[in-house]
C-alpha cells in the first residue's frame, strides 16, 4: 500500500508539473515565466534557456526591480523571481532578457485582480483587534481603576496576609 501511495504522488506531480501553463518567447530566446498570467501584486518565476552566459538580466515594466537570471544545476538554465507592481493596470507587458549581446523579448499578460481580498471565516476577536472595535465605537473609558476596585484589592490582600499569618502559626506550633 506505501509504494501505491508513493507511486501515486509523483505520478501526481510529473502531471501537475507538466500542466503548469507558462508563458514563452516568439523569437526563440527559451524565456518562461510562470504563472503565465500573473495578477498585479503575485510573485513570478522567470527561467530561461539556450543562453551560453552564467548570467543574465531582465527587465519589464511590469517588475518591481530588475530580475538577475542564474545557472542552477548543470542543465545551465537560467532562473530568477520577481514581483509584479501592486499598481499596475491590467493588460500586456514584454519582459526583456539581456543574455550576453543578445536580448529576448517575452510578452506578459498581467490578468485582473481578485474581486475581494480573502478575509477570515470566522476571526478571533483578540488583541489589538477586539480593542480596534471598542475604539471606533466610542466605548473606551479614559479613567484608571475607581475607588471600588481599590477597596477590593485592599479585602482580597488583607484575606492572603491573614491566611499566611495562620499558616505560618501552626506551622511553628507543629500542629499542621
Amino acid at each position: 500500500m506505501g509504494t501505491f501511495k508513493v507511486t501515486l504522488c509523483a505520478a501526481t506531480a510529473v502531471v501537475a508539473a507538466a500542466l503548469t501553463p507558462a508563458a514563452y518567447a516568439a523569437d526563440g530566446g527559451g524565456i518562461s515565466v510562470n504563472p503565465a498570467s500573473p495578477v498585479p501584486g503575485a510573485e513570478v518565476a522567470l527561467r530561461m534557456t539556450g543562453c551560453a552566459e552564467r548570467t543574465a538580466s531582465a527587465f519589464s515594466a511590469a517588475f518591481v526591480t530588475d530580475v538577475k537570471l542564474a545557472v542552477t544545476g548543470s542543465e545551465g538554465v537560467l532562473v530568477g523571481e520577481s514581483r509584479i507592481r501592486s499598481s499596475l493596470r491590467v493588460g500586456s507587458y514584454d519582459i526583456t532578457v539581456t543574455c550576453g549581446d543578445a536580448r529576448h523579448t517575452v510578452e506578459l499578460p498581467v490578468g485582473n485582480t481578485p474581486k475581494a481580498p480573502a478575509s477570515p471565516i470566522a476571526p478571533v476577536k483578540a488583541g489589538g483587534g477586539g480593542a480596534a472595535v471598542q475604539v471606533a465605537a466610542g466605548e473606551t473609558r479614559t479613567a484608571g481603576p475607581g475607588i471600588g476596585h481599590a477597596v477590593t484589592g485592599l479585602v482580597l490582600a488583607s484575606v492572603a496576609a491573614t491566611a499566611v499569618a495562620l499558616r505560618s502559626a501552626r506551622r511553628s506550633r507543629g500542629t499542621d
